[in-house]
């Protein structure tokens, strides 16, 4: 999905805002740049870190603005080990939309794993010395550590691979040997020609091409995945320099001169790719905060929170282009189900049920740019699964958060603590009633009905309820107020004390 930047830089706003409650201090985009000289316009683009879909969106963010010049000359600063290949991906559709001539990249330390498919992405390549570039085999992170995934995964990225190396002149078979490590490459001389293939496409060479072999080499053996150094870059046909600096590398190509800038994340990229690492823990934070409110009936700070996280998720991930109108309903149906269920329904019964499985789904979606996995795209359901283990962990661990604060940390906001308090007390105070307002102690009357211990019992012209100490006095015996105790009259047996 096509995220307007305006609407980005607000979302960003929005979710700074809600964490530091401060407003912004610089540009959203903010550009640092060497001292503009005339010539042709360089960007520099740094692709450092983890590749995440922050990156892809800082990534496109930077190239539409370098597209605003003309002739304009996008370098990739490169330093990464990898990261999810479906955000590489975006960027190498990103990357494609700059022509070959106008894009180059600068391995600055490594680009391994979906760093080097960000790199063959571009019509160049360059290295600074003793950098390495390759390894781009699907991995999955089980119990057991990483584990390299079959075919069905290593297919589609090969092809991608192939057809970067097409579009910008790289050898072939050297780029699948990057993802699939049961490919052997050899370098093969035929005529005077030099060639890179693979075991299966020597072995279908006719017995005429086989005898003009004058020279074979095996490049990369079987079990291994091809990864380079930059020496080794610049042998096999990849890197078409080895430079020390940009600068050097744009003195090499000649062609001057240049007007370099450097297209830096803003402050609102860097806190989106933070959020997007820290965003199981907020939606933790507000799933238990939700609870609690459910539990504690009421609008208050618990439910602030709860609603203050999962908008801060949902935000984020609607600046790096996953979100969609249709999650944020889904996340405000879910919401207004709990409602019902808080101030409607008092209880846990359907709409509180219900409410919670629309704030999972909604979640869920947030985190991936499709509804139902493509079947072409196997890594799709990989990150669908990733997605709900995430959420559903997220969910368990803030209930059991939720339980925890109501039951050890909520009722300690209530206990007493020190003074100083008021000295005086109401031990001595009583409340008086009608009735005991016209009796007093000393008076005498008669039992009206048996006393046990209480009964009523006539004292002038009125009948009051009484009570004795302890003891049973039978109807029509005399008795005494012996004591007015609150709103109670107490009477003994008349002569005894």
């Amino acid at each position: 999905m096509q995220v307007p930047q305006t609407f980005r830089n607000l979302c960003g706003v929005l979710v700074v805002s809600l964490l530091l409650a401060v407003p912004p201090a610089a540009p959203l985009h903010a550009q640092t740049a060497d001292t503009p000289q005339p010539g042709r316009p360089v960007f520099v683009i740094p692709v450092s870190g983890t590749v995440d879909p922050g990156m892809a969106a800082f990534i496109e963010r930077a190239c539409g603005e370098a597209a605003k010049a003309p002739n304009s000359l996008v370098i990739l600063e490169i330093n990464t080990f990898g990261g999810r290949v479906d955000a590489a991906l975006e960027i190498v559709d990103t990357l494609l939309t700059v022509p070959a001539e106008q894009s180059i990249a600068f391995v600055k330390k490594k680009a391994i794993s979906a760093g080097s498919l960000i790199a063959l992405s571009c019509g160049d390549l360059a290295m600074r010395p003793a950098t390495t570039i390759g390894d781009c085999a699907p991995i999955i992170y089980s119990q057991e550590g990483p584990k390299m995934m079959g075919e069905k995964f290593q297919s589609p990225i090969r092809a991608k691979f192939r057809a970067l190396a097409k579009r910008n002149g790289y050898p072939e078979a050297l780029t699948e040997a990057m993802v699939t490590p049961e490919k052997v490459v050899y370098a093969v001389e035929i005529n005077g020609e030099k060639k890179y293939m693979d075991g299966q496409a020597f072995e279908d060479l006719t017995p005429e091409e086989k005898e003009r072999v004058t020279k074979k080499k095996t490049v990369v053996e079987k079990g291994e995945l091809l990864t380079m150094s930059a020496a080794e870059a610049a042998d096999l046909g990849f890197s078409s320099m080895t430079v020390s600096s940009i600068d050097g590398m744009l003195e090499k190509m000649g062609g001057g001169p240049y007007s370099r800038s450097r297209i830096e994340p803003s402050w609102s990229e860097t806190m989106v790719r933070f959020i997007g690492s820290i965003a199981p823990i907020l939606m933790m934070i507000g799933l238990a905060a939700l609870y609690m409110e459910m539990k504690a009936p009421g609008f208050g700070v618990p439910g602030l929170v709860g609603l203050a996280c999962l908008a801060v998720v949902f935000l984020n991930q609607y600046m790096v282009g996953l979100a969609d109108y249709t999650e944020l309903l889904i996340i405000v149906l879910g919401v207004v189900l709990m409602a019902i269920e808080v101030f409607v329904l008092p209880g846990f019964g359907i709409a509180g049920f219900a409410g919670i499985v629309c704030i999972i789904i909604g979640l869920i979606l947030t985190f991936q740019d499709f509804v139902i996995p493509d079947p072409s795209i196997p890594w799709e359901t990989e990150i669908l699964l990733n997605n709900i283990i995430k959420v559903l962990g997220a969910y368990i661990v803030s209930f059991l958060l939720g339980l925890f604060f109501i039951r050890y940390v909520l009722p300690r906001f209530s206990t007493a603590t020190e003074g100083p308090y008021l000295t005086s007390s109401l031990k001595d105070a009583h409340s008086d009633s009608r009735q005991t307002s016209r009796v007093h102690a000393g008076d005498t009357g008669v039992a009206m009905t048996a006393l046990r211990p209480s009964g009523k019992v006539r004292i002038g012209a009125d009948v009051f309820d009484v009570v004795t100490e302890n003891e049973f006095i039978e109807r029509g015996a005399p008795v005494v107020v012996s004591e007015i105790s609150g709103n109670r009259v107490i009477v003994a047996r008349k002569g005894e004390e």
